[in-house]
Formats: structure tokens, sequence, C-alpha cells
């Protein structure tokens, strides 16, 4: 491994765990790359290449964030894809696995090759003739007050039905538990090779998940008097007010490459906090449920408040 490739939550200091694996680099003569649009918050040793290359030069990338920054990295390197090791600075994060007392030691498993890959699908999406890729979702969501998303949908070229909602969204199995899963629709396991349509607050025409096979050609397309839509990939807003037109979604398998040290224990973790995502309490109420001895007043490691 002769390189590793930074990729930074946008806002969140990173210092202290930039600090970390530059050190590590530096004992390990190893080359760290970063965006040079993130190169005033690294030190000098990292060195700033054009974002397009941060991937490229890298034999391995590190998302210091949470799942934004995480999916953020994948897509990145959807060229060429690279293990990403995931280093947890958000708030909930199912798919970042290491915190960052335990990066060290981490690094040097991903050194000796000590660890497994999880494969992620994304979708491959073209939106009005533009080519994106999401790997959790692509959403075409109504902007507020402007009335319903009306779209039809079409399976391999045959006609399905039709949407109107406040959203409809298309995911992958990891984003299910996302976007699609808190408009209602199911949890799919990240084994399945599996596409879930689900629309959000739906008025009319289909009103619960649709679940299609990775190998079926989905086409979303607005009906003459949808409103305007956002079309959101990944929670971004790709294109905004879009009055028509139609978005074409293919499953590709093997897009993402994600970096595993214990993946037992990781989807034990991810169980229990889609089971606190359940919970009608507030954090503070979530901690008076613990025994004493597993309270800590100095770590939160429940969601948000909504």
């Amino acid at each position: 491994m002769a390189g590793l490739g930074l990729v930074l939550h946008p806002t969140r200091d990173v210092t202290e765990v930039v600090g970390i694996i530059e050190r590590w680099a530096t004992r390990h003569h190893k080359s760290l790359f970063v965006r040079t649009e993130d190169k005033h918050r690294v030190p000098a040793g990292v060195e700033p290449v054009p974002e397009n290359e941060v991937a490229v030069r890298a034999d391995a990338l590190i998302s210091i964030g949470g799942d934004g920054t995480m999916l953020g990295a994948l897509r990145s390197a959807i060229r060429d894809p690279k293990p990403v090791l995931g280093v947890h600075l958000g708030r909930l994060g199912f798919l970042v696995e290491i915190e960052p007392p335990a990066l060290p030691e981490a690094l040097s498993r991903l050194l000796s090759k000590d660890f497994t890959i999880e494969s992620h699908a994304c979708l491959a999406c073209d939106v009005c003739g533009d080519d994106v890729v999401a790997f959790n979702d692509i959403a075409l969501v109504r902007r507020p007050g402007s009335g319903f998303v009306t779209a039809t949908l079409a399976v391999d070229g045959q006609q399905y039905g039709y949407y109107r909602a406040d959203a409809v969204v298309v995911s992958t199995p990891t984003g299910s538990t996302a976007y699609s899963y808190a408009a209602g629709g199911p949890l799919i396991s990240p084994a399945a090779d599996a596409v879930v349509v689900t629309p959000s607050a739906p008025m009319a025409g289909i009103s619960r998940s649709v679940v299609l096979s990775g190998g079926e050609k989905i086409r979303l397309e607005l009906e003459p008097h949808s409103s305007a839509v956002v079309v959101e990939m990944d929670g971004l807003v790709f294109r905004d007010a879009a009055n028509e037109g139609a978005v074409d979604i293919s499953y590709r398998r093997d897009a993402g490459l994600v970096v595993r040290f214990d993946p037992l224990r990781y989807q034990e973790r991810n169980q229990l906090k889609m089971s606190l995502l359940d919970l009608p309490f507030l954090p503070e109420q979530l901690k008076a449920l613990l025994p004493e001895e597993l309270q800590n007043p100095n770590e939160n490691e429940f969601p948000p408040r909504c």
C-alpha cells in the first residue's frame, strides 16, 4: 500500500483524526492525499491533489465523518473502486465502523490486509441525459407548496402504475435503512440484489413499496401536471425545480468496497441503532433506561433529536 486518500466531512473539525493518520503514515512511510479544496484543513505533510485524482492515486480511502461522507468517498471511486475505511465523526452512522481511538490499530490492519471487503451496489441513473450514481437512493421530491410529485413507473419498458405523493424514493439494500425506511419502506438484506421503490405520503396511485430485482430497469417519468420536483442523490440536490423529464435507473453490483474488521459486531451495532430509532424517546430518556454502570454523560451515541 503506497498511499491513502482522505475524504473529510465538509464542516466538522477533523484535526485530531487527521493528526492520528498523519503520524501513522509518517512512521510507515506512506503518502496521504486530500483534495486541493481541503488543504487548509490538513497538515503540510498531506499532499493536495485535484478532487478527481484522490481516489486514482490512493490504494484506499479514509472517510472521516458520518454516512454522508462515506457515501461521497464511495462515489468518488466509482470508476475504479478502492477499499473505503469509515472513521466515525457523525451522530448515528450506519456505514462507518471505526471510532477515532481505534484508528491506529485499524490502519495497521489495513496495511497488513487483515480485513474483509463488504461489496456495495449502486444505482446508475440517467437523469434527463445526465449520468449520476447513488449508493443509498435517488428521490424525486416535491418543492414545498408546489403540489405533488406525479410520475409513472415503468419496469423493463412495461407500464406499472403511477405515483402522486410528496416524494418517490428508489433505494439500494443499503439505502433501505435511510429515506425509504423513513417513508415506511421495508428493510432489505444487504445480501439481496434488489431495488425498492417507496412513495412518501402518497395521495393516489401506488401507495406501497415495490421491491424489484437488481436486473430490472426502472423508469420514472414526470406527468405533465406534476409539480416541479427536486431530484436528490444520496440526500444531495442534483437538480432543482424539474418540471418534465424522466429518470432511468439500473442496479450496478460491486460498485463500492467498504472495509470491515468485525462484520458480526458491526451488524449487531446497527440492529441496536435501528431499534433505537423506533423508540419515541429523547436521548436523555433512553440513557435513563440503561443500568447505571453503562450511563456515560460524556459520550452520547444515541440518535440526535429530530
